[in-house]
């Protein structure tokens, strides 16, 4: 396989302002095997035999989900506006930091091989820079949060809460850290046990994606961000 070549999404941009939204996207399936000749993030689509064969449930390797995820996070106007941090931590317990100026590669495939790079090298360089574009870091992400950072997680079993009428009420200043589940199956607040509160930003369940979307438009209509 060979080596995910990720570039930069912008060098230094006077525009570029505060961190005003912190994503933890938590419990990602983030798990690499050797299958064949090459190491692989295992999936359930492309390698549903081989995680038979080792008596695995191929319907929790959802590693698309996490994909998904980001595409919607780093392709915000927020994080265009460089106001978002997004943290990751896998099932493993694994965490990484993605630098805001990443372009995650838009098919899965380049995706799954850029993940691979990362957890064996534990960091992924842009190509055109120095620059760190994702890292594994130290545990636990409290470590890595602004004092008096508040922190929600959010599950369909929370406190149902329009996103547009929350982020108004929240401080800017420090930003604070909303914690969404990227797996299969499953809920964030089995992962979670330090948030102060849990909400649902819809009385339907909804995929990571859309949740995360609807938090982000929150914040850009109260930025005002266009």
């Amino acid at each position: 396989m060979s080596e995910p070549s990720p570039q930069s999404a912008a060098t230094d941009d006077p525009k570029r302002e505060k961190t005003r939204l912190i994503v933890l996207l938590e419990r990602a399936c983030l798990e690499t095997a050797k299958v064949g000749k090459d190491y692989v993030l295992l999936d359930c689509d492309n390698h549903k035999n081989f995680l038979m064969k080792h008596k695995r449930n191929p319907s929790d390797y959802r590693p698309d989900i996490l994909h998904q995820c980001l595409l919607i996070l780093l392709d915000s106007p927020l994080n265009k506006a460089g106001m978002l941090q997004v943290y990751i931590r896998s099932q493993k317990g694994v965490l990484i930091e993605v630098n805001p100026q990443i372009r995650i590669p838009r098919t899965y495939k380049r995706f799954a091989g850029l993940m691979v790079h990362l957890l064996h090298k534990l960091s992924v360089s842009a190509v055109d820079s120095p620059a760190k574009l994702m890292r594994v870091i130290k545990n636990p992400i409290a470590d890595h949060l602004p004092p008096g950072c508040r922190k929600i997680s959010t599950s369909v079993k929370g406190k149902l809460t329009n996103a547009h009428t929350l982020v108004p009420s929240l401080p800017m200043d420090p930003p604070s850290i909303f914690v969404f589940g990227t797996m299969a199956h499953g809920s964030v607040e089995e992962a979670v046990d330090w948030t102060d509160e849990c909400v649902a930003l819809s009385e339907y369940p909804l995929s990571g994606a859309a949740a995360i979307g609807r938090l982000c438009a929150a914040y850009e209509i109260h930025l005002n961000i266009l």
